[in-house]
């Protein structure tokens, strides 16, 4: 089974350090965040793996070589611009010949990627994502009223929302829908789908899942691997 993992961000959120390594190589315990995720897929049963990147390609190409030593086939893609995240996909058309998944370089997440890669082979739809709850506490009581008079008091309520969870099934047909060697993002191929009534499916993913596009969220993932959380999950 193939799948893409979307590794040419730049990263600037992660600065300072960013500036030496790529994203994707930043290491979470003893182990590159790419590391990771290219381990979790391979115990799903995916083993072509293609890396998608542009910022320090050359040290992610380095650092992997031809991915035997993860029991996977690994392609490097480059980019000579930025394409945005939907538009690398592009560049792998001839590749990419049977259903497959795709996530970014910067998410770690204990899903369970064969449950999801049968959910949308399922599917009508030729793209499905993952969205994940978010739950945010709320600092203050809100105020429900009519007028001048108050009508009712919620006190700190918590704000519930659903991420794009940044890992996405994708069935070959979807690629005739991003342009050549443009900028072009997942929100405008999704936007663009629904704007011509194509079905898109949504997968509630339930398991950790983390982001990992700022210093503070990059010191969470280091506490949750410290705490072997992927040992137990992954």
């Amino acid at each position: 089974m193939k799948a893409v993992i979307l590794a040419g961000g730049l990263g600037t959120r992660l600065k300072p350090f960013t500036e030496v390594i790529p994203k994707p190589l930043l290491p979470i315990g003893e182990k590159a965040v790419l590391e990771i995720q290219m381990e979790h897929l391979k115990s799903h049963g995916f083993d072509e793996i293609y890396l998608a990147t542009n910022y320090k390609s050359d040290y992610i190409e380095n650092f992997f070589g031809d991915g035997s030593r993860y029991g996977v086939k690994l392609f490097i893609s480059k980019e000579q611009n930025p394409l945005g995240t939907a538009g690398p996909l592009k560049l792998l058309e001839n590749e990419l010949n049977e259903p497959f998944l795709v996530m970014n370089g910067d998410i770690l997440s204990s899903i369970d990627f064969t449950k999801f890669y049968y959910f949308g082979l399922r599917s009508d739809a030729l793209l499905s994502i993952t969205i994940k709850k978010i739950i945010t506490p709320y600092a203050f009581g809100n105020i429900y009223f009519e007028g001048d008079y108050v009508t009712q008091i919620e006190e700190k309520p918590n704000i519930v929302t659903h991420a794009l969870a940044g890992i996405y099934f994708m069935k070959p047909e979807v690629l005739k829908l991003i342009p050549s060697g443009e900028y072009y993002g997942m929100d405008t191929l999704i936007k663009t789908m629904l704007a011509t009534n194509m079905p898109i499916a949504k997968y509630d993913l339930h398991e950790y899942w983390l982001d990992i596009g700022r210093i503070d969220d990059y010191e969470k993932a280091q506490e949750d691997f410290n705490t072997n959380f992927f040992n137990k999950a992954s």
